[in-house]
């Protein structure tokens, strides 16, 4: 075996740390018989040879010998070693669970983008051994094999003969299944010939075939042709799920023994769910129904009720891509989600939680279940880390962020207890007027915060926004002491400062005590945001308006922005910087001239709508000014979508003269898919920013 190997130049060459000469060993390793030694070869090969999906010399130098592997049968985990090519080559959509997504070749340097290119070259030169695996003994090669051979064999007539006649003998339902997804990345990338795979995969969906192999096809249809879908096809699908879940019996994990072994492979193959196939085809199915919402949320219910306790845990977690990808009535998902929290410890009530402490308001049709766990749990209340500071526990989290009133006696507790978790504060937020019994202990804690930690941001600004939230007013002195205190040289000493002087413009004239410190800020680094204050304090535009006009040429784009937004609070007393705010809306950066707009438009606008038409947009005067800012906040709702609920919360501030772009407004509503969504996935709270921009626009609609 490796004939060769020795007359490479190894360390010549290079991989993610360096010299390449440890590579034989890692190639070794993947032949070894010994598990252990496999997996932390292959564990070697995507940390440095192919780290985080690059491509060296020494990856390229890998790839007869990769090849030579998948080959021998004697070898075992070679479908480990085909997922290992597959993303080499440049594609998505590895078995072995560590595969890197394709590299962008567009985006990476001329040298670079070649070396990409010959690993994808060498990986297609290399398929004929793809249509060979595809009838191997092995049955996990063959699972690995198709997905390889349609992505690389560049003989797409050959290709589609290979997959009928492996579907025609193939007799394990595993290989089945991943032969018709094959079926479906087919039809996507042959579009051609698509009409064959589509013919097979409408047999695929029907009898003989077993619960699993229909499911994949109908997912693969749903993608592909779903014109060819059942007319009942919720119904259709809950009952194969169901099917194959008596088939399958108590779930149990599928993948040979290994050795607990800390690698990054062996931790992903531990993350992986327990029924993985199941989850894979349901996830399959949701994504090829797209836009279907109505389909979507009644799919997800049949798996949420179903009698197999792993088949709702796979419905919770992929509950998710629905919820933050997708607007729809989801009170019946969630509150199934939330009777989930009643199955006792165990990686389903784990699931459950997670999902609704991320869904906020979304999550109060699962109070009750979330009140009845942390009532009976106390020990859920704070959650104790390895390492780094205790966190406030998920359920009680969930609790709070959903804006249920009982949480807040829970809050009561904790923040009275030994050991109150940082991020207490950002919950307190949720609860509006409901948590102001919280408000002494949380000026006490900010009152014990050491200013001079460098923990004293992370642990103070969460008590600032809650407090600031509330109005309590009471605070202003413990917060002028965080204004104040904090020495030169803390950890984000700035911010922290910036932080607490908003929290004093929180409380609004009820602090009016705190003015003169906010003057005196007025010619530091924190002078706009004391500007901003001392205006929510006092209302003297004289005051602060030449403050804020001179941070419009700050340095720091942030604080330029934080200038306009705060002009444009003002109002038309703030008319002096409009000539300013106009050479700011033509900004090359995008949230600049955003923000310049909106004080444009809330500075020196009108309320006569109908000025705008026929009016060049450079022209001076308030209808001047609108016409630019509406040009320029259109092109910036489409130009990202992040820009939406700024511009939306601009319009709810001009009120009926924001008529020039209601037409925004109403697609927005119309449109199914929510704004945060990502064509990755969902990242962060992305149904609760957009529940608040549907919000706003419907509340901007409403008054107009």
């Amino acid at each position: 075996m490796f004939t060769g190997i020795d007359e490479v130049d190894w360390a010549s060459m290079r991989h993610a740390y360096g010299s390449a000469r440890d590579v034989p060993a890692l190639l070794w390793g993947l032949a070894s018989a010994d598990a252990a030694e496999r997996e932390a070869a292959l564990d070697g090969m995507y940390g440095a040879v192919h780290h985080q999906g690059d491509v060296y010399d020494s990856t390229l130098a890998c790839l007869p010998f990769l090849f030579e592997l998948v080959e021998r049968e004697e070898v075992r985990d070679r479908d480990e070693v085909l997922g290992l090519l597959v993303s080499i080559g440049g594609e998505e959509g590895g078995d072995g669970g560590a595969s890197a997504p394709a590299v962008d070749t567009d985006r990476v340097p001329e040298p670079v983008r070649e070396t990409y290119l010959m690993a994808r070259t060498a990986v297609r030169a290399g398929a004929p051994a793809f249509a060979r695996l595809t009838g191997d003994l092995d049955p996990g090669v063959r699972r690995a094999a198709p997905g390889a051979l349609v992505r690389f064999l560049e003989e797409p007539a050959r290709v589609l003969d290979l997959l009928r006649e492996r579907v025609a003998v193939e007799r394990d339902d595993r290989v089945l299944v991943a032969l018709t997804e094959s079926l479906g990345l087919f039809a996507h990338r042959h579009p051609g010939q698509a009409r064959h795979a589509v013919t097979l995969l409408t047999g695929l969906s029907a009898p003989p075939y077993g619960p699993g192999q229909r499911l994949a096809a109908l997912g693969q249809l749903a993608g592909c042709a779903s014109d060819r879908l059942p007319a009942d096809l919720v119904a259709t699908a809950v009952g194969l799920l169901r099917d194959r879940s008596r088939e399958r019996g108590p779930c149990r994990s599928e993948e040979p023994e290994r050795p607990a072994k800390d690698t990054l492979v062996g931790r992903i193959r531990r993350l992986r769910p327990s029924d993985e196939e199941g989850s894979q085809l349901l996830r399959t199915l949701h994504s090829g129904l797209g836009d279907r919402v109505r389909d979507r949320i009644a799919l997800l219910e049949g798996q949420l009720t179903s009698p197999d306790p792993t088949d709702r845990c796979n419905a919770v977690w992929m509950s998710t891509g629905l919820l933050h990808g997708w607007r729809g009535d989801y009170h019946r998902p969630v509150a199934l989600i939330g009777a989930q929290l009643a199955q006792g410890k165990g990686r389903l009530r784990e699931a459950a939680v997670s999902v609704l402490s991320d869904l906020f308001d979304l999550a109060a049709p699962a109070a009750d279940e979330l009140d009845a766990l942390v009532g009976a749990h106390s020990d859920l209340w704070v959650r104790q880390w390895e390492r780094g500071a205790p966190t406030l526990g998920e359920p009680l989290k969930a609790l709070a962020r959903s804006g249920d009133p009982r949480a807040v006696p829970v809050l009561a507790f904790v923040l009275a207890g030994p050991v109150v978790p940082d991020d207490l504060g950002d919950a307190v937020v949720h609860l509006g007027r409901a948590a102001v019994p919280l408000a002494p202990a949380l000026r006490h804690r900010l009152a014990g915060t050491a200013l001079h930690s460098p923990e004293a941001y992370p642990r103070a600004l969460p008590l600032l926004s809650a407090l600031g939230a509330l109005g309590d007013a009471r605070a202003v002195p413990e917060v002028l002491r965080v204004v104040l205190g904090v020495p030169e040289g803390v950890r984000s000493r700035d911010a922290l400062v910036a932080a607490a002087v908003r929290t004093v413009g929180a409380f609004g004239p009820a602090a009016l005590d705190a003015a003169p410190v906010l003057r005196n800020l007025l010619r530091t680094e924190w002078a706009g945001v004391a500007a901003d204050a001392l205006w929510s304090l006092e209302g003297d535009a004289d005051a602060v308006r030449p403050v804020l006009v001179r941070e419009l040429t700050n340095e720091d784009a942030p604080k330029r922005r934080a200038a306009a937004d705060a002009l444009a609070r003002i109002g038309p007393a703030a008319r002096p910087a409009l000539p300013d705010l106009r050479l700011m809306a033509r900004s090359s950066q995008l949230w600049e001239r955003m923000s310049a707009a909106c004080a444009l438009w809330r500075v020196g606008g009108d309320d006569d709508a109908g000025g705008l038409r026929g009016r060049p947009s450079g022209v001076t005067g308030a209808g001047g000014d609108v016409a630019l800012a509406v040009s320029v906040l259109r092109a910036s709702w489409r130009e990202n979508p992040h820009t939406r609920r700024p511009i939306a919360d601009c319009l709810a501030a001009v009120g009926p003269a924001s008529e020039p772009l209601h037409d925004l407004l109403h697609a927005e509503l119309a449109s199914p898919r929510r704004h945060t969504a990502s064509p990755a996935g969902y990242a962060g709270h992305g149904a609760f920013a957009d529940e608040g921009l549907l919000r706003v626009c419907r509340e901007v609609l409403a008054g107009g």
